[in-house]
């Protein structure tokens, strides 16, 4: 790969942060990683999971101390509630309220079907593409972290 290529890689990044602040804004109070959450724990509940924050941060690829975090605050906010494990009391899952239910709900059809119709120009493999290209590239640059600085 060429430096011009790389470069254009983190413009096209930048790029798409940008793209992503064009999405209508949410509730007050309500971060974007919410809608990211309640998706993920969706998602995994399909999949007869059930979900525990150590399933959320390795779905997101985040650290465990900043979805405990998050998890606190969206339970304080009643959008998911904790269930200690009958099993084992130390176990402690995560899962969507009513109020959590509806706001993913509420975000994926206005948003996501509102956008949808415009995507018309690129294709579904493009957009796998993209998908597999964008992960690489963070699991990559990840990897390399505390190499770069030094």
């Amino acid at each position: 790969m060429r430096i011009e290529t790389l470069k254009k890689m983190f413009d096209a990044c930048y790029q798409a942060k940008r793209t992503r602040e064009m999405l209508p804004t949410l509730p007050e109070g309500v971060m974007p990683s919410y809608i990211h959450y309640l998706d993920v724990i969706e998602t995994l509940e399909k999949q007869d999971v059930q979900v525990k924050i150590s399933d959320i941060s390795d779905a997101l690829n985040l650290p465990r101390p900043g979805v405990t975090r998050t998890v606190k605050e969206m339970e304080t906010k009643g959008y998911l509630k904790k269930i200690a494990s009958h099993n084992d009391g130390r176990v402690t899952y995560v899962t969507s309220t009513e109020r959590g239910k509806q706001l993913s709900q509420k975000y994926n059809e206005e948003t996501f079907n509102m956008i949808l119709p415009c995507m018309d120009a690129i294709s579904e493999e493009d957009a796998e593409c993209m998908i597999r290209t964008i992960e690489k590239f963070y699991e990559i640059m990840s990897e390399r972290r505390s190499h770069f600085g030094k």
